[in-house]
């Protein structure tokens, strides 16, 4: 079965960057379109951005685009998150999930449709 572990969360000022990676073990990746998603404290998860599997589709939330860049490498088992210009109202539980698809070049970031989950890495952007 597909474990996610997500990785390169921590405290950083406004401004900064940090790049988060979710590295899978259990199967490969290849099969699966991968998200990030956050949730703050008192408020729903939210879609961050997605990959379709072999990385030629990506989508990313309004809020993050221009900011983060998701990408992958199905040879290493991993997607990262780079994230960039960083704000306070980016600090959340950050989360990686899978979805098993033969969709290619897309990908959606609805939180049901995702099969597999993370626990979660915590972002917190503070001065």
């Amino acid at each position: 079965q597909l474990q996610l572990v997500e990785s390169g969360g921590g405290l950083v000022q406004p401004g900064g960057s940090l790049r988060l990676s979710c590295t899978a073990s259990g199967s490969g990746l290849d099969a699966y379109a991968i998200g990030w998603f956050r949730q703050a404290p008192g408020k729903e998860r939210e879609g961050v951005s997605c990959i379709s599997t072999s990385g030629d589709g990506t989508n990313s939330a309004d809020s993050v685009k221009g900011r983060f860049t998701i990408s992958r490498d199905n040879a290493k088992n991993t997607v990262s998150l780079q994230m960039n210009s960083l704000k306070p109202d980016d600090t959340a539980v950050y989360y990686c999930a899978a979805r098993t698809t033969t969709v290619q070049g897309a990908c959606a970031m609805m939180r049901n449709i995702y099969d597999y989950w993370g626990r979660g890495t915590q972002v917190t952007v503070s001065s």
